[in-house]
């Protein structure tokens, strides 16, 4: 492997922000870890936003009726299965949890990316953490998230829905490969056409963006970013604001409490 160039490899969106919002030696959290769980839940409304699975409609979160390939099939079918509409906070409030969280880095895990390490505390409780393994798919997400950040303004606008799916058939009728689509999706203009004389960045990479900068992650791994325009992405981006809204009432909430 080339140590200039980091490997790809192609990460859905709760792997990627969880995979950032880790400590790379010992494994733990480096956000609390509601604002960890409650972000994974907003990135799976993402990632099947990006796919175009799903779609926000008004103030409801909607299946499309699109059956792409996913991971989060399961999660999914959730959203079609239910009778009333939900709002995109009330998804990220129902979507979060422990085992979701846990699930996704058993499959980082097995992927060789993460390693899955036990801890036992008192002889009779185990703590588990998830050191890196492999650096190569973080370094990778961190360039390009670097290379974002050092787009114009204009670049980092709000992925539109099925953003990823129908780059990659863009790229696909011209005569390239699904790969090449997701570098050269210009968001915010018609999926697959590449910004003339430069790459525009992924809608992955800008959705990412937005989900980092909603846990309070952005500006610690990125201190130089721009944290006003991230700001305002995370609010214009529907699942960043979603997973915004939800901590704001978890901080509520235990505010309440602690004044009681």
């Amino acid at each position: 492997m080339n140590a200039e160039t980091p490997q790809a490899v192609e990460l859905s969106l709760p792997q990627a922000f969880l995979l950032l919002a880790t400590d790379d030696k010992d494994g733990k959290p480096e956000v609390p870890v509601f604002a960890l769980r409650t972000t994974v839940a907003g990135a799976i409304l993402a990632e099947l936003d990006l796919v175009g699975a799903i779609e926000l409609q008004g103030k409801h979160v909607r299946a499309t009726g699109a059956t792409p390939g996913t991971e989060l099939q399961h999660e999914l079918e959730l959203i079609r299965g239910k009778s009333r509409p939900h709002s995109a906070r009330r998804w990220v409030s129902m979507l979060e949890g422990r085992a979701q969280t846990q699930r996704i880095y058993e499959q980082m895990a097995a992927a060789g990316i993460v390693e899955h390490v036990g801890e036992k505390h008192l002889g009779r409780f185990r703590a588990v953490r998830y050191p890196e393994k492999d650096h190569a798919p973080e370094a990778a997400l961190l360039e390009k998230i670097r290379t974002a950040l050092r787009a114009a303004p204009s670049d980092l606008q709000p992925p539109e829905t099925g953003a990823a799916e129908d780059a990659a058939a863009g790229a696909a009728a011209a005569g390239g490969g699904p790969e090449a689509a997701t570098q050269d999706a210009t968001p915010g203009s018609k999926p697959g056409t590449p910004k003339p004389g430069t790459k525009a960045p992924e809608a992955r990479t800008i959705a990412l963006i937005a989900l980092m900068q909603a846990a309070g992650l952005l500006g610690k791994l990125f201190p130089e970013a721009d944290r006003v325009r991230a700001s305002e992405l995370a609010k214009d981006y529907w699942p960043s604001r979603a997973v915004e809204d939800e901590l704001r009432m978890i901080r509520l909430a235990e505010e309440e409490a602690a004044t009681l």
